[in-house]
């Protein structure tokens, strides 16, 4: 009996169940962290400031169904939406089936436990700052570059 392939490689990001797709949020939370562009080059600038909505811990939302009333500027992930953003880090599920490239050993559809992404240091827990309370003018103190970084393969 032939071996099945896993849905990424054989399915657009279109034509994937709503299941599908959210499985392929890997939960380590960079894309939920604030982000500076500079208007006249398009540069975007990392901050490890975390949306008010990011649980720390967890590193997913904690209330992604209604996220988009208390936070509404939250950009929501469609493949549409996906195919344009430049900014997903390099190790980002969609991205990675976007380009046509296979997810990290440490995404839960392939190690099958949500808590690789965190002991691989891929995700954002134990390295952000709440955005209550700072002022957007402060944001540039809080710049980092670990977010673009593909970390262990």
């Amino acid at each position: 009996m032939a071996e099945s392939r896993p849905f990424w490689k054989t399915k657009s990001l279109e034509a994937m169940s709503d299941a599908e797709w959210e499985s392929l949020c890997d939960g380590c939370g960079r894309c939920c962290l604030n982000k500076l562009e500079d208007w006249d080059t398009g540069e975007i600038a990392w901050t490890r400031i975390a949306c008010t909505l990011l649980d720390g811990t967890s590193c997913r939302c904690r209330d992604y169904e209604n996220r988009q009333a208390t936070v509404p500027d939250c950009i929501r992930l469609t493949a549409e939406a996906v195919r344009e953003i430049s900014w997903l880090p390099p190790t980002c599920g969609y991205r990675l089936v976007r380009d046509g490239e296979d997810l990290y050993w440490w995404h839960p559809l392939l190690s099958g436990d949500p808590e690789t992404v965190h002991a691989a240091g891929i995700s954002v827990r134990g390295r952000t700052v709440p955005e209550d309370g700072i002022d957007i003018d402060d944001y540039e103190d809080y710049l980092v570059d670990w977010p673009m970084e593909e970390g262990p393969g």
